[in-house]
């Protein structure tokens, strides 16, 4: 793994430098969080032989000074395309979990010549949930996740902030319920969307809704995960992958 600041941003990178022929491929995280939930999942795309990017968002973790207070979604998505601009990689397969859904939902919208494909890990928020029902939701995933998981998620919690994450979680509150669905109905690529089957908080019918709204949507479901299936099932999550991006129906 290698580490950099580009345009501002923290930046992991695994597998061999970017060049021509070779895919890349972007992970980007959830609320209030890093990168670093990422570090499994991108280990094992790394591995197939893809150059794998994984930046902390503007404000969150090790990229908090990037930003002087919490982005709204269209911000974070701005600064990402900003930030994959000056990677000068060609279009990329974008893999989001949780509110980084929001954000690449956003940019995929707004850039769709820089987007290859697009993976989907359970999709949040959910519009017409309100804030205290998605609370709820997120504290009963969390005894169904890796307590090594849990620990990762606390430091990152820490360091991003209290008051930047409830200003992030209510900015992603009001772009779930004003432009999420819009920005998914103007995805044009591929989508794969994916959920844990203990997922408390991206439910089975809204990961099929949003298979329906997007272009060209499909769905699968990985037993044993919850809200967070790339750090606790991986390999599983990497298979999907591998099998989309080679054209499969995953």
């Amino acid at each position: 793994m290698e580490q950099s600041t580009q345009a501002g941003l923290f930046t992991r990178r695994f597998g061999p430098p970017p060049r021509e022929g070779v895919p890349n491929v972007v992970l980007v995280h959830g609320l209030g969080l890093s990168g670093r939930y990422f570090v499994p999942l991108a280990r094992r795309l790394a591995v197939g032989g893809a150059t794998v990017f994984v930046p902390d968002l503007p404000g969150n973790a090790r990229s908090r000074a990037a930003a002087r207070r919490a982005p709204r979604v269209g911000e974070l998505a701005g600064a990402l395309t900003r930030w994959h601009r000056g990677l000068g990689v060609g279009p990329s397969l974008l893999v989001a979990n949780s509110v980084g859904c929001q954000v690449v939902a956003a940019f995929a919208a707004r850039q769709p010549h820089l987007v290859r494909r697009v993976v989907m890990i359970g999709p949040a928020l959910e519009p017409g949930a309100g804030g205290w029902r998605q609370c709820g939701r997120l504290l009963a995933d969390a005894p169904r996740e890796p307590l090594s998981l849990l620990g990762v998620a606390v430091a990152d919690y820490l360091v991003t902030g209290p008051f930047r994450f409830v200003a992030s979680f209510r900015h992603a509150l009001r772009d779930a319920a004003e432009s999420f669905e819009g920005h998914l109905a103007r995805v044009a690529a591929p989508t794969l969307v994916v959920r844990g089957a203990g997922d408390t908080i991206a439910s089975r019918a809204w990961t099929r809704r949003v298979a329906r709204v997007v272009g060209d949507g499909r769905t699968a479901e990985i037993r044993g995960a919850a809200h967070a299936a790339h750090y606790s099932a991986p390999a599983a999550l990497a298979a999907l992958i591998e099998e989309f991006t080679s054209g499969g129906r995953a």
